[in-house]
């Protein structure tokens, strides 16, 4: 047999490594609203930031395009897609729908390890979010870490998995709510809505886990078009 038509069917592990690595390192910016609706990314220093050469990058940023969480224009700028007032309306109720199945789930078979990290999950963000200075970035990135600390406990991996392309999309506008607009921690919007999730999770109700989930995300919604941040942001080049 020959070893080099043998040795060419193996995959190239550590190029395939890189560039998921990558490819999960760019969603976790997505999912967790470190980045906005417009954003700009360059692949050198995305590669430089992540200490691997341009192909991973390039890679991973062409499956996320196939995504359409990312966009490359002719010019090969890459940037976060601006979504349209409807499509960010359709991607609120698909929300609303597939993470309520999950926080109902996760209200009915949350064990008491799963129960402690929502419980300090939510901590966290109270604290950060009642902060004299909250720090508007980690705020994002927390309201992301409590809901998936939630859907993480309604044992469907699958389920999970949809949910967390559906946030590679949310996350990112999600910046326009509790980033953009600091009055709305101050106000405790969010703060409310979490704290009846947790409790609902602890009291095994499922039903109210997951109606404060949805009055969560549609509350979110009806402050970012009210205020007219998706229209602002289209209005940007």
């Amino acid at each position: 047999m020959n070893s080099t038509s043998v040795l060419a069917e193996l995959p190239l592990l550590e190029r395939r490594t890189l560039s998921d690595t990558v490819y999960e390192a760019l969603s976790d910016l997505l999912a967790s609203g470190r980045l906005a609706p417009g954003d700009r990314l360059s692949l050198r220093q995305s590669a430089a930031a992540l200490g691997v050469s341009v192909m991973p990058v390039r890679e991973a940023v062409s499956r996320l395009a196939a995504d359409g969480v990312l966009e490359v224009a002719p010019n090969r700028v890459i940037r976060v897609p601006v979504m349209s007032a409807d499509a960010f309306r359709a991607l609120v109720e698909t929300r609303i729908a597939v993470e309520g199945i999950a926080v109902a789930r996760a209200a009915e078979l949350r064990t008491a390890t799963e129960l402690a990290a929502i419980r300090r999950t939510e901590a966290a963000f109270r604290a950060e979010a009642e902060a004299a200075e909250p720090d508007r970035a980690r705020a994002v990135q927390l309201n992301r870490d409590l809901h998936f600390a939630i859907y993480g406990a309604c044992g469907l991996g699958p389920l999970q998995e949809i949910i967390a392309r559906l946030w590679l999309k949310a996350g990112p506008v999600i910046n326009l709510d509790l980033r953009a607009h600091p009055e709305r921690l101050r106000q405790g919007f969010a703060l409310r809505r979490h704290a009846e999730a947790v409790v609902a999770i602890e009291n095994r109700d499922g039903a109210a886990a997951a109606a404060a989930i949805a009055a969560d995300i549609r509350e979110a919604a009806e402050f970012i078009l009210t205020r007219g941040g998706l229209r602002d942001v289209q209005g940007e080049d």
